[in-house]
């Protein structure tokens, strides 16, 4: 069933009306020894992380607490969406000895929870879930205890393909939605809004005891009845994890959305409360919360 309640801004403010991002994204300055000592740890592995590859705000926070979004597969995307930073075009081959080098990292920097994501890559038959399946074996033959939560694209819903991500049982089973109904196709015109919505809920046919996740960006232009609407339909794909975060535009260049408005932190706290009065299990929610932002606090309830 579904639930409605009505939300009424009450921090914003519109890119119009700034010269510069509101208060509420300042950060502390990262350690800047800590992040070099992860990125020389990445490279020397030949790794990607979604934190640089995404540009994502929170990369100096996350390195100081030694975790980190593995991005395996590569960093050129097959898909071209207009939010992303990742690079679009033709992928290079896939690299066989990739899940054991991450497993390698996972141990050196003695995780305790992994997040494993990918770049699209319709070019493959499977669309890589091969790859991330030996990626969550690979860890837990050098580390068992280690909670592993994978952030897997559409896979075009592909029946087998999700089953054999679903077969290697990590904790936590992630696709983003990323954006409301309404401006889907903009935002996303090689996905598909229904079929992101039927990944979820495959893998809960094909599993029932799997944690699902999923996320969505505020700030594109979306209405608050867009996102009551775009909640319920996630509830209604059994999602169980929902984050939701403020967009922030990769660059100026023009194939990149505009910031449309900077919602405030007691927006956020309210599409938390409606997550959680909706029925999600863990919601997280603020301007710069991304998908794998604190993604262990799970474990914690």
């Amino acid at each position: 069933m579904n639930i409605m309640i009505q939300i009424e801004p009450k921090e914003e403010q519109t890119v119009s009306s700034i010269k510069k991002l509101p208060p509420w994204f300042s950060q502390k300055i990262p350690d800047k020894q800590t992040i070099k000592k992860m990125k020389d740890l990445m490279r020397g592995a030949g790794l990607h992380t979604v934190c640089e590859e995404a540009h994502c705000p929170n990369m100096g926070e996350c390195f100081k607490e030694g975790t980190a979004t593995f991005m395996i597969l590569g960093d050129v995307c097959t898909r071209r969406c207009g939010f992303c930073a990742v690079e679009s075009g033709e992928p290079r081959s896939i690299n066989h000895m990739e899940p054991a080098e991450v497993a390698k990292a996972v141990q050196a920097l003695n995780l305790k929870y992994v997040v494993i994501t990918s770049v699209t890559r319709d070019d493959l038959e499977d669309g890589g879930a091969g790859h991330f399946a030996r990626t969550v074996v690979e860890i837990r033959k050098l580390m068992p205890w280690v909670k592993i939560e994978v952030l897997i694209p559409d896979l075009e819903n592909n029946t087998g393909s999700i089953e054999t991500v679903v077969h290697s049982k990590p904790f936590v089973i992630g696709h983003n939605i990323e954006t409301v109904r309404r401006l889907f196709d903009k935002v996303r015109p090689q996905a598909d809004y229904e079929r992101s919505l039927s990944v979820l809920k495959n893998i809960k046919v094909i599993d029932d005891s799997n944690l699902t996740k999923s996320g969505f960006m505020v700030g594109l232009g979306e209405s608050k009845d867009d996102i009551i609407a775009l909640m319920n339909d996630l509830k209604d794909a059994r999602c169980d994890i929902l984050t939701v975060g403020q967009y922030l535009a990769p660059s100026k260049d023009k194939r990149h959305f505009k910031v449309e408005r900077f919602v405030g932190p007691d927006e956020f706290k309210e599409y938390e409360y409606l997550a959680r009065a909706i029925g999600f299990k863990h919601v997280m929610s603020g301007p710069l919360v991304r998908s794998s932002y604190r993604a262990e606090m799970v474990i914690q309830g």
